[in-house]
């Protein structure tokens, strides 16, 4: 791929995360006049479990999809993915159906939430699974639009219920409703041929060697995706009882409003680098040119960004929220190295991934871990723990870097 194609791309599934992610921006405009904040929380703390639950059934083999040749042998990963979602979500269903017998305590819970949980989590990791497919694939008009037909589906839904019922079931019916439309809609703009499961006996066969071949993903990709969600939600956590709910409240805006950009710019290029990178790696041996030509567009950006939001982030918080929200402006600042290397180390670390070498990112994910509970735990100043946090996450970006860099070099090393 070329770098003029690279960045054509890019910018194809930029303006399509960009409208995904602004249907539900607007839409909560009217969702916060019909709900109250207590069914909203009562939903976002469902919502949270189901997507944790939809990476855990996914056994994070969805991302195996770009490794595999284009053709036949990713068609048949991603039967083998979806069909081990779904006996998973089976077994579950098992599983929950008996603790509700066995266990009274569950049936205090809302009944209508734990009925729902399953099959959101299954069709939320079925549609995760589609994207994957779309991106592995180069399909970065389909992947827009499944991501667009989902967000209006979920928004929709939510606010048409939200006139009637306006409760925490009626959010998350809003959800499965509007995931399981982004469903169908995978499956019209990229069918599935399921003509190899008719000889079940050879399909089970090749399933198990994909399982087999692919094994670290399970085994290392998941739990390291599990202890980088543990890490991110851990500030928040020790802020609050630490240092009072006034600095939790200014760091948890901060972290959502400098999250939101720079991860919408990073995921348009993560999608399309890492097919050309698994397809470097294969017909190569190593994929060290795209990771070049990436880090060359990446670097520039994220130095912009930095500068850009350190010179205006304290008026900017004013003047969009208002005098009270000044400290976070403060805390943007503070924090702007680490997300200016996150830009710029996110996206390259699925290398990790494409060389086989996840279990060096679970290790580097258990040193985030260690890295986020020291400085967040030993020092007793707010502003010395947050600037900790700020330049020993930078610190690990750098080893990240070094090395993805070094892996994207493949046999040559």
């Amino acid at each position: 791929m070329t770098t003029r194609a690279f960045l054509q791309s890019a910018k194809l599934v930029l303006l399509g995360t960009a409208i995904a992610q602004s249907i539900p921006l607007l839409g909560s405009l009217v969702i916060a006049r019909l709900y109250t904040p207590t069914e909203f929380g009562l939903f976002a703390a469902w919502l949270g479990v189901v997507m944790t639950a939809a990476v855990m059934v996914t056994g994070r083999l969805e991302m195996a999809l770009v490794v595999e040749p284009d053709g036949e042998p990713r068609r048949l990963a991603m039967i083998a993915t979806l069909v081990t979602i779904t006996g998973i979500c089976s077994a579950l269903t098992l599983i929950a159906i008996g603790v509700y017998w066995v266990v009274p305590a569950v049936r205090n819970l809302t009944p209508s939430l734990v009925l729902m949980f399953l099959p959101a989590t299954l069709l939320a990791a079925v549609v995760q699974t589609w994207q994957s497919w779309a991106a592995a694939e180069g399909f970065y008009r389909e992947l827009s639009s499944i991501r667009i037909a989902q967000a209006l589906g979920v928004t929709g839904v939510q606010i048409i219920v939200g006139w009637f019922a306006p409760n925490a079931a009626s959010l998350a019916f809003g959800y499965i409703f509007g995931v399981f439309f982004g469903v169908c809609v995978s499956a019209y703009c990229m069918p599935i041929n399921l003509n190899s499961l008719k000889n079940w006996a050879k399909f089970v066969v090749k399933l198990k060697a994909f399982w087999v071949n692919h094994r670290r993903f399970p085994l290392f990709a998941l739990p390291a995706d599990i202890i980088n969600t543990a890490a991110g939600q851990l500030p928040l956590l020790i802020v609050a009882s630490k240092f009072g709910a006034e600095s939790s409240g200014l760091f948890a805006l901060t972290i959502r409003v400098l999250g939101a950009p720079i991860g919408l710019l990073g995921a348009a290029v993560l999608d399309v680098f890492k097919r050309s990178a698994a397809t470097s790696f294969r017909d190569n041996g190593h994929c060290r040119v795209d990771y070049i030509r990436t880090f060359r567009l990446l670097a520039p950006l994220g130095v912009v960004l930095a500068i850009g939001i350190m010179v205006v982030a304290e008026p900017v918080f004013v003047l969009a929220f208002g005098e009270p929200w000044r400290q976070a402006g403060v805390i943007a600042v503070w924090l702007m190295p680490m997300f200016a290397m996150r830009f710029v180390a996110s996206p390259l670390s699925y290398v990790f991934y494409i060389t086989g070498k996840q279990q060096i990112d679970l290790v580097w994910q258990c040193a985030l871990l260690t890295m986020t509970l020291l400085t967040f735990l030993l020092p007793n100043d707010f502003e010395v723990s947050v600037t900790a946090y700020s330049i020993g996450y930078s610190i690990l970006y750098l080893f990240y870097l070094f090395l993805s860099y070094r892996f994207s070099m493949g046999k040559s090393i």
